[in-house]
């Protein structure tokens, strides 16, 4: 396997220039270079940018591998972008014990195509009763320094404190899903025109800023880091505005479907749009792209959600919650934010490498592109499009929103610690 590779001809930070790839580090950027043994890449017309970092994946491993696992989700993970992901603790077991992140932590390193930062359950089962091993975790080979029950809010209040007095500790963050569990009982989509039209339990918007209001008042109480998970609605976004005016260590996140995707699309009746937290309005849809170029919103992180067919392919109230994103992510995130103009590819890198990685405290990852940085590299054509079909995907399932849809921008490279981990065409 080779370990030297020359990037030709490729736009970096506004500039065309090559750069050379060996021994896991970039080795020079530059014009016209030569590197002796190197495999050439053609790179006209596309961008180079930091190894793209997701927050928010569901992996499955262990105990869903028919919807994910480990191996298929790096594979799905590279054919993004991707070098880092961070995987979601609603497996079955929970993700709350310091063997379980260990088992997961090690999957990732066998697969060899990225590095999956476990995330550890806050509490055990992600029951909301008792705390899970935070601790543990933290201090295990996986490092956990992310605590989520994302599917799950922690919505005791108390819980909740104490979990971010626990983090304080080892300067870990509480990443929240924001859900008042008494406000969405059986609820199917956002709560709405749409809803009452189509006779589906809604799902309001103060159900996810009521808990988000919380919890930064409970950051800002015990000065303890807290990420918001998935935001969709206008007034999310201003609580979490609001709070870090104030100085209130707070970050937040947002999904690539939630930037692009309406409620309006429920209207099928096609579960492929049923989603946690739910496809909100068009007017939500512009306040999450303005606030994501603002940086009130952090990051975008993909909240893959991999589902077997048979619990998408059914009436739309038995279907599972969840939409495929790594695939599509930086597709989408060129789409509704570059080719807009409300974004450049230096904002892009921010908010999918640079941020999530600081966030996570990832720090391998989220480097510029420059000399003697681990070459950690996604290689983007933003100008090429191509036609999303659920049936090539490296995922082990199928439920993506995007299927059929002519998206801008092809990863034409990934590289992972020098390696290339994927190529278009390859």
């Amino acid at each position: 396997m080779t370990n030297k590779f020359l990037l030709k001809a490729v736009n970096l930070q506004g500039s065309v220039v090559d750069i050379a790839i060996a021994d896991g580090t970039v080795q020079q950027i530059g014009s016209n270079i030569s590197l002796d043994g190197a495999v050439a890449i053609d790179c006209a017309q596309s961008v180079a940018l930091p190894g793209l970092v997701d927050l928010h994946t569901h992996l499955r491993e262990p105990g869903k591998e028919d919807a994910e696992t480990v191996l298929s989700g790096s594979r799905a993970g590279a054919r993004g972008g991707f070098v880092a992901l961070s995987a979601m603790a609603n497996t079955s077991p929970v993700a709350d014990t310091a063997g379980v992140v260990e088992q997961v932590y090690r999957l990732g390193q066998d697969a060899g195509l990225l590095d999956v930062f476990p995330i550890g359950a806050v509490t055990q089962g992600i029951a909301g009763e008792h705390l899970a091993e935070i601790g543990a975790m933290a201090d295990s080979v996986a490092r956990v320094r992310v605590f989520s029950d994302d599917g799950n809010c922690v919505s005791d209040p108390l819980m909740m404190r104490r979990a971010l007095e626990y983090v304080k500790k080892f300067d870990g963050v509480i990443a929240q899903h924001a859900q008042e569990p008494r406000l969405t009982d059986q609820s199917q989509m956002n709560e709405g025109f749409v809803s009452s039209q189509l006779g589906l339990k809604g799902w309001p918007a103060i159900a996810e800023e009521s808990i988000i209001a919380r919890d930064v008042l409970l950051a800002d109480h015990v000065q303890a880091r807290l990420h918001i998970c998935h935001v969709t609605t206008r007034g999310g976004v201003e609580i979490i505005r609001w709070a870090k005016s104030r100085g209130i260590q707070v970050t937040a996140e947002v999904t690539p479907h939630h930037l692009l995707l309406t409620d309006e699309l429920a209207r099928s009746y096609d579960p492929i749009y049923k989603v946690n937290p739910p496809l909100r309005t068009e007017l939500d849809v512009m306040a999450l792209r303005e606030a994501l170029a603002e940086g009130v919103i952090d990051i975008v992180a993909t909240d893959h959600a991999p589902h077997p067919s048979e619990t998408k392919e059914c009436e739309w109230q038995a279907a599972s919650f969840g939409m495929l994103g790594l695939e599509t992510a930086l597709s989408i995130v060129n789409l509704t934010m570059v080719e807009s103009g409300l974004m450049k590819w230096s904002d892009v890198a921010d908010r999918m490498s640079t941020a999530p990685a600081k966030i996570g405290r990832y720090e391998n990852h989220g480097h510029q592109i420059a000399v003697g940085k681990p070459a950690h590299i996604t290689v983007m054509n933003p100008t090429a499009t191509y036609r999303v079909d659920r049936d090539r995907m490296a995922s082990r399932s199928r439920n993506t929103p995007f299927h059929g849809m002519e998206l801008p921008g092809t990863i034409q490279a990934t590289f992972f610690q020098g390696q290339l981990t994927y190529q278009a065409g390859a």
